[in-house]
């Protein structure tokens, strides 16, 4: 190991706009607006968000601050807000996904960006650098605890790296040094918790740990601006996040090609919202359904390979065929296949399918297997097999990658059309206004004209 946490707080400390390729600086806006949509629609529609907002009026946390909860007419204390965007735009599983590390840089990252960058009055590039410097640190920090090794260790990328992305954004935007930036990753250390424990019942802890990551990384960066002495070695330390949480950490990933290679720009976007291990699946069974003109009652089976981590997380036939809650539909590779190939679409509205008869009847011709064609030789572990057996035969066909990665990435207007469909019921006419303002991010001198009309 070679001071990674030092290596990657010089990084945060030295990025500058002028210095970020300018494809690199495209990229972050149309990811931001991505995950905002998510959030936004999320605000009114998430099941698990009354429960939130009452949680925070018991602890006399809902007071009035001056950060945005996007599609929320009140603004909160920094913090709150962090939490709230964080929890709010992981909850529709609708949001972006770096493929080598299997976590969802936007979402920790993007709510501690915002809200600190309304506290200290930061310009939109200030944000837009914020930014890229929070999905570089964890979606290295990702790649370094190894996906598979953290997963199988119980863990949840996004809201453990995601703490040290959500810091290195903050920290950015206090314009915090080496020094206090290496503190707030010390703090971030301690703080990084996510428990796939979540996916035994559907649990919302998924969406509240992510929220959390966003709302530790700012407490974190708070705490080192305030010269809070936090530990040094987080990352790379005797008891640092490589040791505890991945039994194959590869720490050069964590600064390889730093401030040359963009992780950035592999980030992915979602066509559906569940979870990216169900993607090129569910590409595939919409393929297949159109080319041979199936039916439900046409299919007697349905074999899908993935990956061992797609099997860990939605692959399991005792807890995942028929699902009850959304959560548990969005990691069910059961219940998301059997409606792509009943309908031919799938999208957030589609939950409410959840226990249709006809859907629970198709999924039980469904089985889901490893397939170790998607283990070996590969760079990410998201594609796909699917074998659909009818009388005229086996159809089969084998994705390598789902829709929405760097390769397919979705042209502007597709991405823009993603987030008004999404936010219009909320935001009304207001909704194509913050579109353009998150798209010309970099113009505005303060971050606030262009979050508040996304209130």
């Amino acid at each position: 190991m070679a001071h990674e946490t030092a290596t990657l707080a010089a990084y945060v400390f030295n990025l500058k706009y002028q210095d970020i390729p300018a494809e690199v600086l495209e990229r972050a806006k149309v990811l931001t607006l991505d995950f905002l949509g998510s959030a936004i629609r999320a605000r009114r529609e998430a099941e698990s968000t009354p429960s939130m907002l009452k949680m925070l009026e018991a602890l006399a946390l809902d007071t009035k601050g001056e950060s945005t909860v996007f599609g929320d007419t009140k603004t909160w204390t920094p913090a709150v807000a962090a939490l709230l965007n964080g929890a709010l735009g992981h909850s529709l599983d609708f949001d972006d996904t770096h493929a080598d590390s299997s976590l969802h840089p936007s979402a920790p990252v993007v709510p501690a960006a915002f809200a600190v960058g309304e506290m200290v009055g930061a310009s939109g590039r200030d944000v837009l650098t914020a930014i890229v410097a929070g999905y570089e640190v964890c979606c290295r920090l990702g790649n370094a605890l190894d996906p598979t090794s953290h997963y199988a260790r119980g863990f949840h990328p996004t809201a453990t790296a995601g703490t040290y992305g959500a810091a290195a954004a903050a920290g950015a935007l206090f314009g915090l040094s080496e020094k206090q930036l290496v503190a707030a990753f010390g703090v971030s250390g301690s703080q990084a918790a996510g428990s796939l424990q979540f996916l035994v019942n559907g649990a919302w802890n998924k969406r509240y740990q992510v929220g959390a990551a966003a709302m530790n990384g700012v407490i974190a960066a708070t705490l080192a601006r305030n010269d809070f002495v936090g530990a040094t070695e987080s990352v790379e330390g005797k008891h640092g996040l490589l040791a505890g949480y991945t039994d194959d950490a590869h720490p050069d990933k964590a600064v390889a090609g730093l401030g040359n290679t963009y992780e950035t720009m592999k980030i992915g976007v979602k066509p559906y919202p569940s979870c990216r291990y169900t993607h090129a699946a569910i590409d595939a069974l919409i393929a297949m359904r159109r080319e041979h003109n199936l039916t439900p009652d046409q299919v007697k089976r349905v074999e899908i390979g993935l990956h061992r981590n797609g099997i860990t997380l939605t692959g399991d036939a005792a807890t995942k065929r028929h699902p009850t809650s959304i959560v548990g539909g969005q990691f069910s590779m059961f219940f998301t296949g059997a409606l792509a190939l009943d309908q031919g679409s799938f999208g957030w509205d589609d939950y409410n399918r959840l226990g249709d008869a006809a859907i629970d009847a198709l999924a039980d011709k469904f089985d889901v297997v490893q397939d170790d064609r998607l283990e070996v030789g590969r760079t990410h572990p998201f594609g796909a097999r699917v074998s659909i057996t009818t009388d005229d035969g086996v159809h089969e066909r084998l994705y390598a990658d789902p829709s929405g990665e760097p390769t397919s990435f979705p042209d502007a207007q597709a991405m823009q059309q993603k987030f008004l469909t999404l936010a219009r019921p909320v935001l009304n006419t207001r909704a194509e206004k913050f579109a353009d303002a998150i798209m010309t991010l970099e113009r505005f001198d303060r971050v606030t004209k262009a979050t508040e009309l996304g209130r």
